[in-house]
């Protein structure tokens, strides 16, 4: 009887122990879901493009990280997605990397027809953590609602068993991995659908450089003086808001 005591003992605390395993490395593949025609204006011209688009934009992405940093990249297209090569583009070259040693990132985007890299210190997120939990890719995470652009709120579930503070795209500052993350004012979704406990090729994980960088500030002054003129055909001034704000909000996120 006190031999079958030890080994039940044993193996009771042999799986608590590896239960208690964090992760300080891994690759983490995400879905990302997108309704695409919700994210498009109601002016003739887009309702037209709307009939030969699919309804979500669904792509697969991928979070390596290692020694607290981080890269976020696109991988693949679903291939039920139906979207003009010029979107696809735009999105295949976006990437984030991130250092949370030294609190700085940079990121790649292709934005009014340029490839513009941006280089700074990571911003601040506020968050308010809940009490609601849900199981993701086989981890128990805890949600939590943050803020962005000042109004926008983001609803995101992290593990504390990664012990990273990142998140996809530039979401992070949570004390643990985000597995999941909707932002319903972009009408968009991410999901970890597998998580990978070796990195296949660590040495890309460093800071994203380009011959000219820009800080955020700069970025925006950028970006807000190209499209200065983009809505003026728009005489809705609600609906121009709108538009306005989520091109914005997509090419700062």
């Amino acid at each position: 009887m006190k031999s079958l005591y030890l080994v039940v003992t044993v193996l009771f605390f042999s799986i608590y122990s590896k239960a208690q395993q964090f992760v300080d490395k891994a690759e983490i593949e995400f879905e990302v879901n997108t309704n695409v025609k919700k994210n498009m204006s109601n002016n003739s011209w887009d309702e037209m493009m709307k009939e030969n688009l699919s309804e979500l934009k669904t792509s697969f992405w991928t979070y390596s990280f290692a020694n607290n940093k981080s890269l976020f990249k696109f991988n693949r297209w679903s291939e039920k997605t139906r979207i003009p090569k010029y979107q696809k583009d735009q999105d295949e070259e976006k990437s984030w990397y991130y250092d949370f040693n030294t609190n700085t990132m940079s990121s790649q985007k292709q934005v009014v027809g340029s490839s513009i890299v941006i280089s700074d210190s990571i911003a601040p997120i506020e968050w308010k953590l809940t009490n609601e939990n849900r199981e993701i890719a086989g981890y128990n995470c805890r949600k939590a609602v943050g803020k962005i652009f000042g109004d926008v709120y983001v609803f995101a579930f992290y593990t504390d068993d990664i012990t990273i503070t990142g998140g996809p795209s530039s979401i992070n500052g949570l004390p643990g991995m985000i597995l999941g993350l909707t932002i319903p004012r972009l009408y968009t979704s991410y999901i970890a659908t597998k998580i990978n406990l070796t990195v296949t090729n660590p040495t890309e994980i460093k800071p994203i450089t380009a011959k000219k960088m820009y800080s955020n500030l700069e970025f925006r002054t950028l970006i807000e003086d190209k499209t200065k003129d983009w809505w003026s055909y728009e005489n809705d001034e609600e609906e121009k808001k709108r538009e306005k704000n989520i091109f914005l909000w997509n090419a700062f996120l």
